[in-house]
């Protein structure tokens, strides 16, 4: 009995999850979100998520990557993914937004990326 509890409990910590959104410079987004008045109570309201987005567009130089997803919320790639999104930067040239697709597992704030893909 305990050796079927503990291979139950195994195939449910491989399942990867999936997440879409758009590819940006994790560094210049974090740096973006913590722009803030300290006074602003409103700042999830007062925020242009479409203009940080496309400040943030990465480059080819761009090292450290969050997948920015359509509720807002941010996903930073483990060193692996930020290996794999830097490749899809390069291959795709010059280019202002990146769509992908993520698949993987939270592990804390950080996605340990299995696959990363490009959707347009």
């Amino acid at each position: 009995m305990r050796l079927i509890v503990v291979f139950a409990l195994a195939s449910l910590l491989t399942f990867a999850d999936s997440w879409s959104g758009v590819l940006v410079d994790g560094k210049c987004y974090a740096a973006e979100q913590r722009n803030v008045n300290p006074h602003d109570s409103l700042t999830n309201v007062d925020r242009d998520r479409y203009q940080e987005i496309w400040y943030c567009s990465p480059n080819a130089k761009t090292k450290s990557f969050t997948v920015v997803q359509q509720n807002g919320l941010n996903l930073n790639l483990d060193a692996a993914g930020n290996a794999k999104a830097a490749g899809l930067v390069r291959n795709a040239g010059k280019k202002s937004l990146f769509s992908v697709a993520v698949t993987g597992q939270m592990t804390g704030d950080i996605v340990q990326v299995n696959t990363i893909s490009k959707l347009n």
